[in-house]
């Protein structure tokens, strides 16, 4: 696996290149924000049509992750669906790949503010995910610590030498991680902006996701 090596409240974890997060000890991954059914919300609502590939893209880099880890456990941190209808509405293949890959895994759904309730796919529903030293929720809260969270789609922009690039990251400091979205068709928010700056401290940094994910200090 492609990944980059942190702890976060003596927990031992990896960011892996595809956005996910792997924690070895408790054969855990975690993902976040994937968004499926976007295409069809989207359309639904009066939006362009976009090609309907999303939802299959998301799941084929989740099978290679769970095929890569070997998860027993999975946590997806909320707005896993674009909305209730789109979850609801989940093509019958779709739902029946789903399926395939919880079998034999603990799967939880944390509620996200994209899709609230409870979903008709199966694995257990929760608000959030209490397992010590961590907690795993949708949105990071204020004076928390030992957090993993996702919902502001970070990403960052960085200079090479030849160009300057702008990639999702992982955001991390002493007290939380805020995760990447996994989803293919999800934008984000640069690591600048107020509402990060002020979430992480000033000494976090941000891992870059890609093929050779790689730390860096978090641009402000």
């Amino acid at each position: 696996m492609n990944g980059a090596d942190f702890s976060l409240a003596g927990a031992r974890l990896t960011a892996l290149g595809s956005g996910a997060l792997w924690w070895a000890d408790q054969r855990l991954l975690v993902v976040s924000d994937l968004h499926l059914g976007k295409t069809e919300r989207i359309l639904r609502r009066g939006g362009p049509s976009l090609p309907p590939y999303e939802t299959r893209d998301t799941l084929i880099r989740l099978e290679n992750d769970l095929n890569a880890t070997n998860a027993a456990t999975v946590v997806c941190l909320g707005d896993s669906f674009d909305d209730v209808e789109a979850a609801r509405t989940l093509p019958e293949s779709d739902r029946l790949w789903i399926s395939r890959l919880q079998a034999g895994r603990r799967w939880v759904w944390i509620e996200g503010n994209h899709d609230p309730g409870p979903i008709d796919l199966g694995g257990t529903h929760l608000a959030e995910l209490p397992l010590p030293p961590l907690t795993f929720r949708h949105i990071a809260e204020t004076g928390k610590s030992g957090e993993i969270s996702g919902h502001y789609h970070p990403k960052v922009r960085v200079q090479t030498r030849l160009r300057s690039i702008t990639r999702p990251a992982f955001l991390i400091d002493s007290d939380r991680v805020i995760m990447p979205a996994y989803g293919t068709y999800t934008g984000g928010l640069r690591s600048s902006d107020d509402v990060l700056k002020t979430l992480m401290r000033p000494e976090a940094t941000a891992i870059i996701t890609g093929q050779t994910p790689r730390m860096v200090p978090m641009p402000r």
